[in-house]
């Protein structure tokens, strides 16, 4: 058994971020994406949205710019930072975020495994996010995997 299987359950704290249309723009043009809803509320209405929604990688923003940076997630997860490697990010869509939208994130550790391999072990750490909206709605789930190598 790891050291690091201590951590399940382990909550950190939760965070909070305001959901801006500048920053969904941002996104948008950063990937690509022209779609007019990103951009235009009234291109957003035109599609059935009730405003301008955030890409569903969108997420990930939140993360970085509203609760734990890569630093933040070391500390907390007691992990050597050379040693770490980002191992799957998976996304659920509950609801629509749009722009205005205020949004708490809860997360916790949910799985710890270690596996072994012919260049020597690690932990993959499993953290679950919550994002709830200003109406107390639950709007999506991610789940991301960080493997530290020993």
């Amino acid at each position: 058994m790891s050291d690091k299987q201590q951590l399940i359950g382990l909550e950190l704290e939760p965070y909070h971020f305001d959901v801006e249309k500048g920053k969904i723009k941002e996104l948008a043009m950063a990937i690509g994406d022209d779609n007019p809803i990103y951009f235009s509320e009234d291109a957003a209405k035109k599609e059935g949205f009730e405003g301008i929604p955030i890409p569903l990688t969108f997420l990930q923003a939140i993360d970085l710019w509203g609760g734990y940076t890569f630093d933040k997630k070391v500390e907390v997860l007691d992990i050597n930072p050379v040693k770490v490697l980002h191992g799957e990010q998976e996304y659920e869509i509950i609801g629509d975020i749009y722009a205005g939208d205020h949004v708490t994130v809860t997360s916790k550790v949910i799985d710890v495994r270690v596996k072994e391999g012919a260049s020597g072990g690690m932990n993959l750490i499993t953290t679950e996010n919550i994002y709830t909206n200003q109406h107390d709605k639950k709007v999506a789930i991610a789940r991301s995997t960080t493997i530290e190598r020993h």
